[in-house]
């Protein structure tokens, strides 16, 4: 099993993140992320997860499901990262800001937040949970 990190542009946080995903998901009937070139290693990321960059932390990651390759409205081809509607709470990790996405090793992601912790977590501002997070403490 293998995982994927991709960043999380226009989410200030995990909900906006949650509430980006159900838009989605009324609008087009289901839940994906977007990407211009389709992972060499499909089926090694079946089973894994999309770990999602927000604000310079790995916050969150959502469940891989499948592929799809598609033509964007400018005719050109382009790939669908099917996810689950679910976003799971990680522990916050500092990562430096890239373009596209990386293949992310079991061994490197950040494990699960139980729920109450990714609940206090999440009350913090995102300058102050990159904080933490840096120093370990998150």
């Amino acid at each position: 099993m293998l995982h994927m990190i991709k960043l999380a542009v226009t989410c200030t946080g995990l909900q906006d993140l949650r509430q980006w995903l159900a838009q989605q998901k009324r609008d087009e009937g289901l839940n994906y992320v977007p990407t211009w070139l389709m992972p060499k290693r499909t089926e090694d990321l079946l089973g894994g997860s999309v770990y999602r960059v927000i604000n310079g932390l790995i916050l969150g990651r959502q469940p891989i499901t499948g592929f799809e390759t598609v033509t964007r409205p400018d005719g050109r081809k382009g790939t669908r990262i099917l996810v689950t509607g679910e976003v799971i709470a990680v522990q916050p990790t500092p990562r430096k800001a890239f373009q596209g996405w990386r293949y992310l090793r079991p061994e490197d992601a950040p494990p699960d937040l139980q729920p109450g912790d990714a609940q206090a977590a999440a009350s913090l501002p995102p300058d102050l949970q990159r904080r933490l997070a840096e120093l370990g403490i998150l």
